[in-house]
């Protein structure tokens, strides 16, 4: 028994776009064939050199980010997963996942996709209105999507989320509710429903940020409606919303994106990619710093809060050695008052009210 595996994660970054989004602070950025290609066979040698570590693991889910994974060519994405396969033991039923951009999918690629075992495809849609797109700085149109859409259900791919955008400038209830339903009547396996959040460092701080174009953006009541119009008309079509942005059909949680709210093992490769190992966190390049057990405990109550079932008061226990009352007892208390916790039987979960508030609930549980 105790040489059992251990349960690993692998999140691989692609640091490359065609064209950087308006919203966007993510470590991404155009780039030429010459810088891809090497990127790619740098890649290989990072993955390679976890020989020794993957001896105790079996992954169970890999994720290709970005970026737009799908810039690479067909041989560099081979390549890459041609090295994962070398190194770590893979799990014939893992879930992998790679993020895809309409206007950079050919049928060559997704052929591709499926010889290196990928399962999932996680398309960047944001809006069904073309307007928007242009708005947001996409390089894609809604047909373009569509496009890409059909051709990867022709391919066979079974399991497909579209990423979703509301609060857009200028967006209205009515326009974010029609690109709900357009995306619904495709009926993706999971779809993940993200509010925008103008970020400094982005044209769209310059633009909407404090002292800017405010009045263009979604009132707060508005995004509120969006909100929940969002969890109604998903609810009505058979989604399962299992965390406060995600929705998924029956079975088809992503399980990597659990793994993170549960706080399984996992180890980013590629520049700027996050890992989290044996109570350490780095990102790539960076010198792995151990977590405290408060540290832990504050990890566990804000992201396990974010999954709709809440956290367990028994794997709490298992994990630290004292129970959760004991050591957050007091805030439980003053969240179940405020009606935006409850927590009857083995779950501490958010409330409805709660989830309208839900970045104020788990700045509670710092310790």
């Amino acid at each position: 028994m105790g040489n059992e595996k251990k349960e690993l994660e692998l999140y691989i970054h692609v640091p490359f776009c065609i064209k950087k989004c308006q919203y966007c602070d993510f470590l991404s950025a155009p780039s030429s064939k010459g810088e891809r290609q090497e990127y790619a066979e740098s890649l290989c040698r990072q993955i390679r050199t976890y020989g020794e570590l993957a001896k105790a693991y079996h992954v169970v889910s890999i994720f290709v980010g970005g970026g737009t994974p799908s810039i690479l060519d067909k041989e560099q994405l081979l390549g890459i997963f041609d090295a994962v396969r070398d190194t770590f033991t893979v799990d014939g039923d893992a879930e992998i996942t790679i993020e895809v951009n309409p206007g950079t999918v050919t049928e060559e690629k997704l052929k591709a996709y499926l010889k290196a075992g990928i399962n999932r495809l996680s398309i960047g849609l944001q809006s069904a209105k073309n307007e928007e797109l242009q708005l947001l700085g996409r390089i894609h149109t809604y047909e373009e999507f569509l496009s890409t859409y059909g051709l990867a259900r022709e391919m066979g791919f079974g399991n497909i989320n579209v990423d979703l955008m509301s609060a857009i400038p200028r967006q209205t209830v009515e326009g974010w509710e029609r690109t709900l339903k357009k995306v619904l009547g495709l009926r993706p396996e999971h779809i993940s429903a993200y509010s925008l959040i103008i970020e400094e460092g982005t044209p769209f701080f310059e633009r909407y940020g404090k002292g800017g174009h405010v009045d263009e953006l979604p009132s707060e009541e508005e995004e509120r409606r969006m909100y929940w119009r969002t969890a109604k008309l998903l609810k009505d079509y058979g989604y399962c919303r299992y965390e406060i942005s995600n929705y998924a059909l029956p079975g088809y949680e992503c399980r990597h994106n659990l793994g993170y709210w549960n706080r399984t093992e996992y180890l980013g490769i590629g520049t700027g990619a996050a890992s989290l190992m044996d109570n350490r966190r780095w990102n790539y390049g960076e010198e792995p710093v151990g977590l405290s057990v408060r540290e832990q405990m504050e990890e566990f109550m804000f992201l396990g809060l974010r999954k709709m079932e809440g956290v367990s008061k028994a794997k709490f226990e298992e994990s630290f050695g004292r129970g959760m009352e004991e050591v957050y007892g007091k805030v439980l208390g003053k969240m179940y008052t405020m009606g935006l916790m409850e927590g009857e039987g083995e779950f501490v979960r958010l409330t409805e009210r709660g989830i309208d508030v839900s970045n104020g609930v788990m700045c509670e549980f710092l310790l």
